[in-house]
This record gives structure tokens, C-alpha cells and sequence, in this order.
């Protein structure tokens, strides 16, 4: 559909830019795509069309152009998602400044984070905001690295925990606020019907499990053995700390995990030992920092900080 298919005269026209319209083609400014658009609003993507079409009625010009792949703004639709935008901005500036005035610690705040910080930390941490800030939701999505910090910037959660190996600098952006929760000490752990280990050399020729070398557990198993002069025997790759540690209660191989992953773990299946690890996986949470200092978000981390490891 071109301009010349939209009835509109230069003379004026009586637009009514809906809001909620209005959001369906930021949303589609985001995501790129009419269904990603629909997902992060949470309806369907017959309705995100509808609504744009409503909305390019009502301006009477093509906001989206749709012949491709990925839905493309017109320039209308460039200039018109832009003010949204800045609309939004001062929305959000306004939403913290009264926040500010009351004091009062209320609203939803959205997290995405992986299993281990979900069961570990915020569970533990969630109890203690009902009790502290009763107004106070948190809703988790279990979600992370790149795609989580990807949601971050398009604005569909609030924070994101993440983790690093913490030789590794952060690689946060300008809109992004890095709140350092803990420094969680890894440990060596190997099946225990294997004979005592007093060095890495006894786990020369061994088998190990771990993630692959851009995997946080990857990538300190690779500095590990890099240091020491040896090359890992990866035998099994995977990412989800239990799924691991049952491969090696098993006995099919030696890990590297953080502290925080054996919490739950039964000790007579495995053997943790006392091999020396340098350094430590960082945990951070990264803030909007349109949102860093909103009173919902400020309750969270510090609950956050109340039940991470000392």
C-alpha cells in the first residue's frame, strides 16, 4: 500500500493519535518485526496490525512498510516513534520523580536472571521484599547473557542479574546502570569414587564437564588450565549448574562451579576439593538507568544484597 491509497487532504487533517497505537509502533520500532512487537506487548500479532492500521488511517500516511522480512518505518513512522519515544522518556522521568516525592516503595519491577540466582537468591530475596515492601512485585523471567541484556535495552524488563568470571571487565553501556551484588568463589569438584586429588595434575588425563569457551564455566576452566599448562578434556558441555553436577555425581567427569551452585547439592555424591581457584564469578545486576532510582527498584537490590553470600 502506497501514500496515494490513504485519503487525507494538505489542508489539515483530524488525527487522533491513540495512545495505546502509539505504543503498538514503538513497540514495532524495537523489535523490528509486527510479532516481536506483539510478544513484548503481550496481545496478538493480528492485533498489533490492526492497531497500526488504525493508526496510518488516522495519520493518513504508511507508518510501517511491510514488503519485507522485517517491518521497516517510513519516515513518518520515524518521526512519529521518535516523539513517542521522548514522550516515554519523560513519562519514565516523571514516574521517578514522584516516586521521589512520596518515598514510597511501590509497582512492579521485572527481572530476568538464570536458574541458579532465581533459586539461590531471588526466592530468598522476594520473601524478604513481601515482608519489607508489601507493595513492592517482582516478576521473574528466566532469561540470560545476551538476549537478557537485549530485553534490558528494549525496555521489557527491569534488571537483569549476569555473570562473568570476575577477571573479565564489564561490558555495560551508557544506559545501563551495573549494580556489583557478590564475588561467588568457584570450586573444583570431582566424582567421589575418584582417588584423592592434591593437584591438577591429577586431572591431567581427565575428563571434564563445563560449558563451551564462551560460557562463563567455559571460560574459567580454560584460564585454569591455561595457567597450569593444561589442556581440558571436555567430554560433556553443559550450562545448567544441576545438570552438571549430576553428570559428576555420576561420575563421568571433574567441574568447575561457583559456591552458590552447591547449596542444594548432596555432599556424599561428589567431592569438593581444595584445589585453589583464582578469582571468583561476579554477579551484577544491570539496571535501565531510566529506572535505577525508582524506590520499587531500589527495594529490590537491596534485598538483593541482604541474602547474597558474605
Amino acid at each position: 500500500m502506497n501514500e496515494n491509497s490513504y485519503s487525507h487532504t494538505s489542508a489539515g487533517l483530524n488525527m487522533d493519535l491513540d495512545p495505546r497505537r502509539l505504543a503498538v509502533l514503538a513497540a514495532i520500532a524495537r523489535r523490528g518485526t509486527l510479532a516481536g512487537a506483539a510478544a513484548a506487548l503481550h496481545v496478538t500479532p493480528s492485533a498489533v496490525s490492526q492497531q497500526l492500521a488504525a493508526l496510518e488511517h488516522s495519520v493518513g500516511r504508511p507508518l510501517v512498510d511491510r514488503t519485507g522480512r522485517r517491518a521497516v518505518l517510513t519516515a513518518a513512522g520515524r518521526i512519529l516513534a521518535y516523539r513517542v519515544e521522548a514522550i516515554a522518556r519523560e513519562l519514565a522521568e516523571a514516574e521517578q520523580e514522584l516516586a521521589a516525592m512520596s518515598g514510597r516503595a511501590a509497582g512492579q519491577v521485572r527481572v530476568a536472571a538464570f536458574s541458579t540466582v532465581i533459586r539461590h537468591l531471588l526466592v530468598p530475596a522476594m520473601a524478604l521484599l513481601s515482608s519489607s515492601y508489601p507493595d513492592v512485585v517482582c516478576s521473574i523471567t528466566e532469561l540470560e547473557g545476551a538476549p537478557a541484556l537485549r530485553e534490558l535495552r528494549l525496555g521489557g524488563i527491569d534488571v537483569t542479574i549476569t555473570e562473568r568470571d570476575a577477571v573479565l571487565r564489564s561490558t555495560a553501556s551508557r544506559s545501563v546502570t551495573v549494580v556489583p551484588l557478590c564475588d561467588d568463589p568457584y570450586r573444583v569438584v570431582v566424582p567421589v569414587a575418584w582417588p584423592p586429588i592434591h593437584s591438577y595434575a591429577d586431572l591431567a588425563d581427565r575428563p571434564w564437564v563445563a560449558g563451551s569457551s564462551h560460557s562463563t564455566t567455559g571460560q574459567i576452566l580454560d584460564r585454569v588450565c591455561r595457567e597450569r599448562g593444561l589442556t581440558p578434556r571436555r567430554v560433556h558441555e553443559c550450562l545448567d549448574y544441576p545438570t552438571v553436577l549430576t553428570l559428576v555425581a555420576a561420575g563421568h567427569g571433574a567441574t568447575i562451579v561457583p559456591d552458590l551452585a552447591l547449596r542444594d547439592v548432596n555432599r556424599d555424591e561428589i567431592t569438593v576439593t581444595a584445589l585453589p581457584v583464582a578469582g571468583a564469578r561476579r554477579l551484577d545486576a544491570h539496571v535501565t538507568a531510566g529506572r535505577a532510582q525508582l524506590p520499587a527498584v531500589d527495594a529490590l537490590l537491596a534485598c538483593l544484597k541482604a541474602v547474597v553470600p558474605q
